[in-house]
């Protein structure tokens, strides 16, 4: 560190380390999802109505009658989609629950005649009002495809809450209908017609009333959020893009993830002073930073600050990805958070990179081998390409993704080849249609131009500093030979010195010293499985391949943490960031027509590395 960051105690700071802010939020929501949940079994279950809980469930909204039955399921279903909603103080949710609580107050008296029932909608339309200063939490970004999603998911869930409507009722049911027939009976029953199951007596009404609000619900809640405003996601404006990358030129070469804060998928607040800010993205009530702040690190604890104030007014989870040590004591200091660490990022310094000694034996055997195949490595920055090559190592990168969703976040930069990244460095590889030397009956040797000529391989580097690049993407074709990331690698810490570049990060390995620790000899037994899980999980996540593949080139690592508020948070967090990284997709994917690009979107592509080299 430049300069010592003043120890000033911080608004967040102060807030955090006070009493919890949502505990009175936390505990009326838990009580409407509990109240929903006997409302929904008050009105579903007949023998609950007849049970000992009796005394209990005549207090709630509606039990008794066809009417009172589906008002009870309706207050239900509507209470248990606003008690999240209300943990989280949003302002929206506690006016919805403002205006339902005296609807089943009114209900209560003239259907059941329940003057204790309307007394407690009463008391918790008070709790509400009296506590009404800790329900102000803004909207989260938003888009009309929540529309979509809610339609699917109320569907799903009314017909799974449907059937057992209807199959609750052995005693009153006429005949034996089949779980086909119920399940048409259910069907017909959302849209408002009567099915095939009879009952006797007025049970028949009772489950059509019951049915016609799980339909009504369903349809007035996705017409909501189809016609409500939009909130979409923030953006990097121009301006915002501008003064961070002034920002960087200053003070970039601090952290070697400070250019990927250049995401224009990020939003970004800054310092009072201007001299600092904080850039991140909001992912399912996450607000989701990414490495250290950009700036001067003495002006850190005002865009620190702006950051938890934003956090506070939406009710968003505060959580730092990827930080550095330095970075995260700040954080740390400046807001009570607490750190975890992550994993090593593995940085080369170029002075020391040689291929001799034993200890490179693999890389430089491989090396030379491709080589030998016909392989030619070129490294060059992005504003020395031609318009025409940039275009088509774009595609190429696109199309040798390897997966549908695209991925990275706290360390890809999402595009290539921006008229603004002219320093970003891109090295490549080429093998021409002439080129021979592999083995004797070699089926590469005999490969066909493909669509991108003689590209094979790609590595995209972004700046870290005035003598610094950290890996972006690495990118091959599928034909090509076995050790094209190995190639370029190689070609780029050789071709360095002549750049001016002086250091290059590598991968992230996560939990990088598990892995380490947990394969020496002497490793205890709580290590080992540790290391064991991981080395589990890396079917799916590369955990292990990562770590050794980075460990090829002889790195010094670098700690990078995560930074949470509290343990319990830490799950939440993590699907976050991997939503945000691309491994986890909850939302509804685009149909395959809209997801088609036009060449002027293909130059913002989304840059990841092929096996994630960055985020896995």
């Amino acid at each position: 560190m430049s300069g010592e960051v003043p120890r000033r105690p911080s608004a967040a700071r102060r807030i955090l380390r006070g009493p919890r802010p949502e505990a009175v939020p936390a505990l009326i929501g838990r009580a409407g999802a509990f109240v929903g949940l006997l409302d929904i079994a008050a009105s579903v279950f007949p023998r609950f109505r007849h049970s000992r809980m009796h005394a209990l469930a005549e207090v709630l909204p509606g039990a008794l009658g066809p009417f009172a039955a589906a008002l009870s399921l309706s207050t239900g279903v509507l209470l248990l989609l606003l008690a999240h909603g209300l943990k989280r103080r949003k302002r929206r949710a506690w006016r919805a629950a403002v205006a339902l609580l005296p609807a089943g107050a009114v209900a209560q008296f003239a259907y059941r005649h329940s003057l204790v029932g309307a007394l407690i909608s009463l008391v918790l339309l008070v709790a509400l009002l009296r506590h009404r200063d800790e329900f102000a939490a803004l909207p989260d970004p938003r888009s009309r495809w929540r529309a979509v999603a809610n339609f699917v998911l109320m569907g799903a869930g009314s017909l799974a809450l449907g059937l057992v409507i209807v199959s609750v009722h052995p005693r009153r049911t006429i005949g034996d209908p089949s779980l086909a027939d119920r399940l048409t009976h259910v069907l017909y029953g959302l849209f408002g017609f009567e099915g095939p199951v009879d009952y006797q007596g007025a049970t028949s009404w009772t489950v059509a009333f019951s049915l016609g609000a799980l339909g009504l619900l369903t349809a007035v809640t996705t017409i909501y959020f189809a016609f409500r405003p939009e909130h979409p996601a923030a953006r990097l404006t121009e301006e915002d893009e501008a003064r961070l990358r002034a920002l960087l030129v200053k003070h970039g070469g601090r952290d070697s993830l400070g250019h990927f804060a250049l995401r224009r998928d990020k939003a970004v607040v800054f310092s009072p002073s201007g001299k600092a800010a904080v850039t991140y993205r909001v992912v399912s009530g996450v607000m989701l930073a990414s490495g250290d702040p950009i700036g001067d690190v003495e002006a850190w604890p005002g865009a620190i600050e702006r950051f938890m104030d934003e956090a506070t007014a939406h009710s968003w989870t505060p959580a730092v990805m990827g930080c550095s040590e330095t970075g995260g004591e700040v954080w740390t200091r400046e807001t009570g958070l607490d750190a975890l660490e992550l994993g090593d990022e593995a940085v080369v310094d170029v002075a020391d990179f040689s291929l001799a000694g034993r200890a490179m034996r693999n890389v430089r055997q491989m090396v030379k081998r491709i080589e030998r195949a016909g392989y030619e490595t070129r490294v060059r920055h992005i504003r020395d390409l031609s318009e025409g090559e940039l275009e088509r190592i774009r595609r190429a990168a696109e199309d040798w993704r390897g997966t549908d969703t695209e991925r990275g976040f706290s360390m890809a930069l999402g595009r290539i080849g921006d008229p603004a990244d002219g320093d970003c460095l891109i090295a490549t590889a080429h093998r021409s249609d002439e080129a021979g030397g592999g083995a004797p009956g070699d089926a590469r040797s005999e490969d066909q131009p493909g669509p991108y000529g003689d590209l094979k391989a790609i590595l995209h580097f972004v700046p870290w500093g005035p003598d610094g690049v950290s890996l972006d993407l690495m990118r091959r074709d599928r034909t090509a030979d076995p050790g094209m990331n190995e190639l370029l690698i190689v070609a780029a810490l050789q071709a360095a010195p002549k750049l001016g570049i002086t250091r290059v990060s590598l991968n992230f390995a996560m939990f990088r010293s598990a892995l380490a620790r947990g394969e020496k000899i002497g490793a205890g037994p709580v290590l080992r499985a540790w290391r064991g899980l991981l080395v589990f999980l890396s079917r799916w996540f590369q955990i292990e391949s990562l770590y050794k593949f980075n460990a090829k080139f002889q790195p010094r690592w670098e700690p990078r943490f995560v930074v949470y508020r509290a343990s319990g948070d830490l799950p939440r967090i993590g699907l976050a960031a991997m939503q945000a990284e691309g491994f986890v997709n909850l939302a509804l994917p685009l149909p395959r027509f809209l997801r088609r690009r036009s060449a002027a979107a293909r130059a913002c592509a989304h840059s990841v590395p092929e096996r994630d080299v960055r985020a896995a």
